[in-house]
């Protein structure tokens, strides 16, 4: 929106013009995602305690989470408004890859918020059923996969590249809009699962988010990309302010949300969250790297995978309790030990993600 400004002024001074650069309008996106979050932080958190919109805690969980009962929830709003908010400031509205990041963070966004709102509001202790949460990611994922598809100009964009190597890339047809579709849905449920401590799952989606901003402004510099060997993908780049939005939204968030946490995302951050680094990365063809960079996540939803097979198929425990985290809460670790932890090792993961751009 702001960009539009620059330029209408531009023709009166010449120093409007730095606005027309990448780098500068992601620092600021993050910048005024920082912000708002340090502002509308307080406010959000006394208005969700003064209604009474806090944690429930399960009974059969750790007991040291028995505490964190009543702590508001549903901060994940805040992240949101962040978001867009910054996005909506400091991109290029006319780019296509804007609107479909955005527009299907906030379809998550609204999938989770709703079944906040049955469970922590309404009183409903399921929540959303698991038919309609699925439905209502379907639905937002389908949608985003359909419109990158039939708005694409094929070549790199329809391609499935693989990490460490120059001279490969799968052709996908079709089978683009399955693999995104799996990829949006899966990173948005694996965000879900990992968001089960204080700050667990926010650092590594900054981190993840950050990592993925780089990519996309390589990816659509078409000098960056030939030399780099990467998908040179024309309007890619202008996706650096929705990660900057990302960081400085999460950052912000971590300032309350850090040990011991004066409020939680819940499943409308979680999920919206998911979803962004998901679509993000299909944007700028980078599905496996985000598998490598989002290990954390990986491991945290295998773990429930195993843990279920395992005891339907043998009536028998893998790990003290999934979510991975809680497994070591059980054995002992105290809980800040846990998520830095987790944080080191999304860490290492992103320079390895990283050092894909070279090593080919």
């Amino acid at each position: 929106m702001l960009v539009y400004l620059a330029e209408y002024l531009s023709q009166y001074h010449s120093g409007f013009n730095v606005f027309q650069y990448l780098t500068l309008r992601a620092i600021l996106g993050v910048l005024t995602a920082l912000v708002i979050s340090f502002v509308v932080g307080p406010i959000m958190i006394r208005w969700l305690s003064r209604y009474n919109v806090g944690q429930v805690v399960r009974d059969d969980g750790p007991q040291s989470h028995l505490s964190k009962s009543g702590t508001p929830t549903m901060g994940g709003a805040l992240i949101l408004v962040a978001i867009a908010v910054s996005t909506l400031l400091w991109s290029d509205l006319s780019n296509r890859y804007v609107w479909v990041v955005l527009t299907t963070t906030l379809i998550f966004g609204a999938v989770g918020w709703y079944d906040d709102y049955k469970k922590l509001v309404l009183k409903s202790s399921d929540g959303l059923s698991a038919k309609y949460k699925y439905l209502g990611q379907s639905v937002g994922a389908l949608g985003a996969m359909l419109i990158l598809y039939f708005t694409s100009d094929g070549g790199d964009e329809l391609r499935l590249f693989l990490p460490f190597f120059k001279d490969f890339a799968i052709e996908l047809g079709w089978m683009y809009i399955v693999l995104g579709y799996f990829v949006i849905v899966g990173t948005s449920n694996a965000v879900n699962l990992t968001d089960g401590l204080d700050g667990l799952a926010i650092m590594p989606t900054v981190l993840v988010g950050g990592a993925l901003g780089i990519f996309a402004y390589l990816s659509g510099n078409a000098e960056f990309a030939k030399y780099l060997v990467i998908p040179n993908l024309q309007g890619a780049g202008e996706i650096v302010i929705f990660c900057g939005a990302i960081v400085g939204a999460g950052l912000g968030f971590l300032w309350f949300n850090a040990y011991p946490a004066q409020v939680f995302m819940g499943d409308v951050g979680a999920l919206a969250l998911g979803a962004a680094l998901g679509v993000i990365a299909v944007v700028v063809r980078q599905e496996l790297v985000l598998l490598i960079m989002g290990g954390v996540f990986v491991m945290e939803t295998v773990s429930v995978i195993l843990q279920v097979g395992s005891y339907k198929l043998t009536g028998r425990r893998i790990f003290k309790m999934a979510p991975l985290h809680h497994h070591f809460e059980l054995k002992g670790w105290p809980e800040p030990r846990i998520i830095v932890r987790f944080w080191i090792m999304t860490v290492i993961l992103v320079l390895i993600g990283l050092a894909t751009l070279k090593v080919r």
